[in-house]
């Protein structure tokens, strides 16, 4: 009885509002779910497409930054100037370019006297010296000096190659030996046979001591410059000796001078240049490169200054 009265107090629900209302709430919210999950589906495509571009941009960015490093990176730095090595690297041992025939005959009184100039590089300067005096008692006596001069010139950027710098020194030797202060019946001449080019110097030197004749041989071989000075004067009322002897001995040595610093990088003996298998390699530096300024000579020759 209590329940028919409640069913009569409240509105009876139909068939049809049953269906609807009891049975459409759970279909609206699974609608709503369907309806809130396909907005959500452009969202996600729309943070996808934002992300891809994102990512495609930044790997866009990362190649082309890839790319100029890649093409930094392949581009070689400029190449730093060469020149041609210098065809000789070595000197002979001064005091033994000549023979002893050759010292016996020009300095026969010293053959045994050498005396090396000081050097801090043997390879790129390198100098000896000889004297000798004929003593004749009260005739007076005979002095011969001699010395010989050796400058190698290495090959370097900044300055040429090394036969490019022992022409110009070459020709500073010889301008210097023919404007000797004093000198007198000064000559220069070509000499022929002696390395690649060489000019023999001659002149008459008045000196307290006496008179001097004066010879100096200048000569180039490949990045060599070889200095070659000799001088005779008759003392205490000997003799002038003759000239053209002296000049004829100076030229000889100069020849064999010329010679030993041939040999002593492997060429042959006659002066010419050493073979591809003996010529030193473009980066070989054996010593450090002679100043085109430094004199070539150990010490000065008697007969001058």
């Amino acid at each position: 009885m209590q329940r028919a009265a409640q069913r009569e107090v409240g509105v009876p629900p139909t068939p049809f509002r049953q269906w609807g209302s009891a049975q459409s709430a759970p279909r609206a919210k699974r609608l709503n779910r369907v309806l809130v999950g396909a907005a959500a589906v452009p969202m996600v495509f729309l943070a996808a497409a934002c992300s891809s571009s994102d990512s495609g941009s930044g790997s866009g960015d990362g190649a082309q930054q890839t790319a100029t490093a890649g093409a930094q990176g392949s581009t070689s730095p400029s190449a730093s100037p060469t020149v041609q090595a210098a065809a000789y690297a070595e000197l002979p041992e001064a005091c033994r370019v000549l023979s002893d025939k050759t010292l016996g005959d020009l300095v026969p009184k010293g053959a045994k006297s050498a005396k090396q100039g000081s050097s801090s590089d043997l390879s790129t300067r390198a100098g000896c010296s000889w004297s000798s005096l004929d003593n004749n008692g009260v005739k007076g006596s005979q002095f011969r000096w001699l010395n010989v001069s050796l400058l190698r010139f290495e090959s370097d950027a900044s300055r040429g190659t090394g036969e490019k710098q022992a022409q110009e020194f070459y020709q500073r030797q010889v301008d210097d030996a023919r404007s000797v202060p004093d000198a007198k019946n000064t000559k220069a001449e070509p000499l022929s046979g002696t390395g690649d080019e060489a000019t023999v110097v001659r002149y008459d030197l008045k000196k307290k001591e006496g008179a001097f004749k004066q010879q100096t041989v200048v000569a180039r071989v490949e990045n060599v410059v070889v200095t070659l000075d000799y001088n005779g004067a008759g003392l205490a009322g000997d003799s002038t000796p003759d000239a053209d002897g002296l000049v004829k001995s100076a030229e000889k040595a100069a020849k064999e001078a010329v010679t030993a610093v041939a040999k002593a990088n492997g060429a042959a003996g006659d002066g010419s240049a050493p073979s591809a298998s003996s010529s030193p390699s473009a980066t070989k530096s054996p010593g450090k490169p002679a100043s085109p300024s430094a004199s070539a000579s150990a010490s000065e020759p008697a007969a001058k200054g």
